[in-house]
């Protein structure tokens, strides 16, 4: 059975990585059932650390176990694990280059009826700023498994944010995943969309309307840091009209970085994404989607701008 929700792929994906490799810990704040680190627990409860409500702890946790040679993942709602924490990460796992690996579940507007204290819109922002940090935002549930088994090889601080909701996949277990590489997902030569997470799933959507009236190349920027530059710069050449979509705030997030990958090269640019504003409560995640423009009408909308305006 093919799975479709990102935290059950990143939960199973974790669970084979520890049968892999001895040194692979868990630790979880209270949300193991909605994180899927429950998985692991059940699997390895002698290497699972539920520490409550006490972020905090659990990072400078995590932070003592990687300097005795264990790669821990740490779980919480994305804006809990960004925000909450943001001291001790700075401060001990990033400024020390630890082997500390974060999961944000429940990231974006995905957990749609808790409203704005449970959405994170701004923890990629506040995750790239920091220096040493890799930040991750998966597309499906196919690449997140491979994300997982990424994070355990790349050497230091990683940051993965994870949909609360399930919805189909667009790429194919084949499909290579590195990190640092964007993903080419349809070509084209009109107007090219740089999106992330589900944002990419709606791009591509969008391109598909517009085929024969807008050739719209899609990529899928799955690593928001690092950012590899030279092949965002390859990507864009030979077209003037840039989107990017993400399921985040405008400032700070996938758009600024595109924004400063693409500075030199005088393209016209249209951002899809939270537009300096919070959630809030909704009756289902398409609602919520709806409600601040997070769609393909959304991204078909930009599309006709940066055209417009060429």
């Amino acid at each position: 059975m093919e799975i479709k929700d990102q935290r059950q792929a990143y939960g199973k994906a974790l669970v084979e990585l520890g049968r892999e490799n001895r040194n692979v810990v868990a630790l979880e704040a209270d949300l193991g059932k909605s994180t899927m680190s429950c998985f692991f627990q059940e699997e390895f409860p002698e290497r699972y650390f539920e520490m409550g409500i006490a972020e905090q702890n659990m990072l400078s946790t995590a932070a003592g176990l990687s300097l005795m040679g264990k790669i821990p993942f740490v779980h919480s709602f994305a804006v809990f694990a960004s925000g909450r924490a943001f001291d001790q990460i700075r401060q001990t796992i990033a400024i020390g280059k630890l082997n500390v690996k974060i999961c944000g579940s429940s990231a974006g507007m995905s957990d749609f009826g808790d409203g704005a204290t449970h959405q994170s819109v701004e923890d990629m922002a506040i995750m790239r700023a920091i220096p040493n940090m890799t930040v991750l935002c998966p597309i499906d549930a196919v690449e997140t498994a491979k994300m997982v088994k990424a994070m355990a090889e790349h050497e230091g601080p990683v940051y993965i944010r994870l949909n609360r909701n399930a919805y189909d996949n667009v790429t194919k277990e084949e499909d290579p995943f590195e990190i640092g590489v964007p993903g080419l997902l349809k070509d084209g030569k009109d107007v090219v969309v740089f999106a992330t997470g589900i944002m990419a799933v709606k791009a591509l959507e969008a391109a598909k309307e517009l085929e024969g009236k807008v050739s719209v190349k899609v990529v899928n920027v799955s690593t928001i840091k690092p950012l590899n530059e030279a092949m965002i710069v390859d990507l864009a050449k030979g077209i003037k009209a840039v989107v990017t979509a993400e399921e985040h705030s405008i400032i700070g997030g996938l758009g600024s970085a595109i924004a400063q990958a693409l500075a030199k090269e005088e393209k016209i640019i249209e951002f899809v994404g939270m537009k300096d504003e919070f959630g809030c409560s909704a009756k289902n995640y398409a609602e919520l989607l709806e409600h601040f423009g997070l769609t393909k009408e959304g991204i078909i909308q930009a599309i006709h701008n940066v055209i417009r305006n060429q």
